[in-house]
């Protein structure tokens, strides 16, 4: 699945951050994710505790 930037989507796992599991955030890349980023997506707004997270496309769900 392919997002874009400010779509919203719900972790449904997240090996980089445990505790963003099950709550929602947006994505923030502008293009797809590659080698810098291990092939992952950085989700923010997720809670004021829980910064930016690094999570492949098959944690994420749309919300």
């Amino acid at each position: 699945m392919r997002f874009k930037p400010g779509d919203k989507v719900r972790i449904v796992a997240c090996a980089d951050d445990p505790r963003a599991v099950g709550r929602t955030g947006r994505i923030v890349d502008e293009v797809p994710p590659g080698p810098l980023t291990a092939g992952r997506w950085t989700v923010h707004r997720i809670s004021p505790l829980i910064g930016p997270v690094l999570c492949h496309t098959h944690e994420l769900r749309p919300a």
